[in-house]
């Protein structure tokens, strides 16, 4: 047996007594369903996408329901996974394969990874895990369990790096179980291989893991060049009318939390003053300031200043269905609302 074929036997044995084999993506396990799952997963952990991904396919349970559904609804049933950006790349690959591929999933690569949202790894999970097909993939949590493995010193992100990454990941293929050995691999990133205090001593590959071997597990692999990150302020704008309804506003398509429905925001004093004036009556200075809110994005942080008003009336009548709208409190829960924002409102 090759040193190959041992690392993708090995990593199977120790899934058949140690692995995942009860997450409702598996059952059943379809294209529409694994899609959904691994784009859910990107960027967050498995206990936290469950209930959200069982909420969301008892609404849209396939990828016409998807294509068609309202995109506020979509929002609304993706609020508090963030990286919202997955959510309105989902309905658009939905619509494509509804107009390009009879409102199915293709079942090629070139084809996958041509649809928005879907890259080479989670369109390899896809065709692995739906339909038994070979193909590797190289998620974080492969990354970091090949990185160890074979004793990779560099930044898993450099390109030079990756192109290593998907070689290894290729050559360690079995020929059979491919869904178990793609979900095996995320499983022992998760479990075993963490980043921090790994469990070395039940990993099934650790008598030919490099980082084991040579005691730097724990410099394995190499963190990405860092910089700090920018700092950022804004007022966001709290203002409850007589019938304790919040105004709410539509966030413009492109920013933070684009197409999310969100309190007023503005960049500093002066311009919430300004959005206050021209959208409401009452006394701007009459407001309460509450706790700051911190939040960090990708490539920057921000801090949040919330100001409340309670019983204003806004200058001109707003509709529904616009950008600006007054929300009764239990409508809330039907809008894609960041989950900062979620957050503050749910305490007031």
């Amino acid at each position: 047996m090759s040193g190959d074929q041992t690392f993708a036997t090995r990593l199977l044995a120790w899934f058949d007594g140690h692995g995942r084999k009860d997450l409702p993506w598996q059952h059943p396990r379809s294209p529409y369903r694994v899609w959904l799952s691994e784009v859910m997963l990107q960027q967050t952990q498995v206990q936290v996408v469950v209930p959200y991904f069982e909420r969301f396919v008892a609404a849209l349970p396939d990828v016409r329901a998807l294509a068609a559904a309202d995109p506020d609804d979509v929002l609304a049933l993706w609020s508090g996974l963030g990286y919202y950006a997955r959510a309105r790349n989902l309905q658009a690959a939905a619509k494509l394969c509804v107009a390009q591929h009879d409102g199915d999933l293709p079942r090629d690569l070139d084809a996958l990874v041509a649809l928005p949202g879907i890259g080479r790894s989670t369109a390899g999970a896809i065709l692995a895990q739906a339909w038994g097909d070979r193909f590797p993939i190289l998620d974080g949590n492969v990354k970091r369990v090949l990185a160890r493995y074979h004793g990779i010193e560099a930044w898993p992100g450099a390109p030079a790096t990756q192109k290593a990454l998907w070689l290894h990941a290729d050559r360690h293929l079995p020929h059979a179980r491919l869904a178990d050995y793609v979900q095996a691999q995320m499983d022992l990133g998760a479990t075993l291989c963490r980043r921090h205090d790994p469990a070395c001593g039940r990993c099934p590959l650790n008598t030919d893991c490099v980082a084991q071997q040579t005691g730097r597990t724990a410099l394995l692999p190499a963190r990405k060049p860092g910089k700090p990150l920018p700092e950022r302020s804004a007022f966001v704008l709290l203002a409850m009318d007589e019938h304790a309804r919040i105004l709410m506003q539509r966030r413009p398509p492109t920013g933070i939390w684009p197409g999310l429905w969100s309190l007023p925001q503005a960049e500093d004093d002066d311009a919430a003053r300004d959005w206050f004036k021209a959208h409401l009556h009452g006394d701007y200075d009459a407001s309460e300031a509450l706790v700051a809110i911190a939040h960090a994005f990708t490539h920057y942080r921000v801090t949040l200043q919330p100001l409340r008003w309670s019983r204003i009336a806004a200058r001109t009548r707003v509709e529904d269905n616009t950008d600006l709208r007054w929300v009764d409190r239990h409508q809330l829960v039907s809008l894609g609302i960041p989950a900062p924002i979620r957050t503050l409102l749910e305490a007031q």
